[in-house]
């Protein structure tokens, strides 16, 4: 199976409050060989990518109601066209604003991929173990 990648440019909210937003190029990844997940990368200024691997339930929820008490988060916004997508880390925290509809594209093609509830049927645990032994 193919993994599902798909980019968007998100907008990064201003810490302190305000109207001035920063778009931010994020790149969603979908790999069926790990069903339980999905990586959202966000481009840096230097040209790097930074990636956050979270719960595929998570997003998927997230698109209704707020979802997440680590240090991700997700929830939909008060302009039912955008979704909020929270980071918390030791350094600090940010959060975007993200287009619902091109969210809800992505989710429903990991879903054709690996529907919900039969990820345990699409996950490799003798590959894990290997990984693991090897590591």
């Amino acid at each position: 199976m193919n993994r599902i990648h798909h980019e968007q440019v998100a907008a990064l909210l201003p810490a302190g409050g305000g109207d001035a937003v920063t778009p931010v190029t994020t790149r969603w990844t979908y790999d069926p060989t790990e069903p339980f997940a999905v990586t959202v990368a966000f481009a840096t200024e230097r040209g790097r990518w930074v990636e956050w691997v979270f719960a595929r339930d998570l997003l998927i929820d997230g698109l209704t109601e707020p979802t997440g008490d680590g240090d991700l988060r997700v929830s939909p916004d008060v302009d039912p066209d955008l979704l909020v997508l929270e980071i918390f880390a030791p350094a600090g925290s940010a959060a975007f604003t993200l287009d619902r509809e091109d969210i809800e594209e992505f989710v429903t093609r990991t879903l054709e991929l690996v529907p919900a509830g039969a990820e345990s049927t699409h996950f490799d645990i003798d590959r894990l173990l290997s990984e693991l032994s090897a590591g």
